[in-house]
């Protein structure tokens, strides 16, 4: 029997492997998972902090036309989740009738909703000199702005794990390095033939602050099409792999449930 699949999108200093524990979670219920990564993104180099020079001058625009390929390969439309610049991208496809439904956790924002200046102000990339392609943050750094909800024993953890250096163009294209925003960051909010979307915010979260997503539901407002947002407290950008990414996958598949939207289609 086909069954939907779902497609994961990671964020910006996170790993594909971010989205390990989700997609055992989604695979118990049915979904086929995939988490591709970024071109150029190489596992056993991740472990070291160190990825491959081929994912230096990644941008938005490379990044979005890849997950698209990948999203139309499949016989079925799967469902995209993504989280941070992979929630903006997830926005778009499925503005553009991309994919089945869309589901962006603490989503980077979309058209001219400003990403505000908040601590620790990780994205003036004040740590790195302007000549160097990929921007890494330390562990502290993630602490502080990334996982700042949980203890400092579990945010090192995740860093050993899961965190890598991001490009420096990809951060300027989302108007974080000083940047012009890329066009691939405007989504068609109005498209009322679009799948069914979810926003997912975290109201500790410094980097996409809880504002931001709202802002985006807003521009949803004239759409027909369903848009949902879940605003999880005490919650911080990490939510997607610390100790209550469980809270936050289920809620996704309860929604799922709610959309119609099952492992297997009727």
């Amino acid at each position: 029997m086909n069954r939907t699949p779902v497609v994961f999108i990671h964020g910006t200093w996170l790993h594909a492997l971010s989205w390990e524990s989700w997609a055992v979670r989604f695979a118990s219920r049915g979904f086929p998972a995939f988490m591709p990564g970024w071109p150029g993104e190489v596992t056993a180099a991740r472990a070291m902090h160190k990825p491959s020079e081929k994912l230096a001058g990644i941008g938005l625009d490379v990044l979005t036309d890849h997950y698209a390929e990948i999203v139309r390969s499949f016989e079925i439309a799967p469902v995209i989740v993504g989280h941070s610049v992979g929630g903006l991208i997830a926005q778009h496809l499925i503005g553009a009738n991309i994919g089945r439904a869309a589901v962006a956790i603490a989503p980077a924002p979309i058209n001219d909703i400003p990403l505000l200046a908040s601590p620790p102000r990780l994205w003036t990339l004040g740590q790195a000199d302007a000549a160097e392609r990929l921007v890494s943050l330390s562990p502290e750094q993630f602490h502080l702005g990334f996982a700042n909800t949980v203890a400092a024993e579990e945010s090192h953890r995740l860093f050993e794990r899961y965190v890598m250096p991001t490009p420096r163009s990809l951060l300027a294209d989302l108007g974080c390095a000083g940047g012009v925003r890329s066009p691939r960051a405007v989504v068609d909010v109005g498209n009322a033939d679009r799948g069914p979307l979810l926003l997912i915010s975290g109201q500790e979260d410094l980097l996409v602050p809880d504002s931001v997503t709202r802002a985006v539901y807003k521009q949803y407002g004239d759409s027909t099409a369903v848009t949902d947002l879940k605003q999880f407290p005490d919650r911080a950008h990490s939510l997607v792999i610390d100790s209550g990414w469980r809270f936050v996958a289920d809620y996704v598949l309860g929604w799922l449930d709610e959309c119609g939207l099952r492992a297997c289609p009727a």
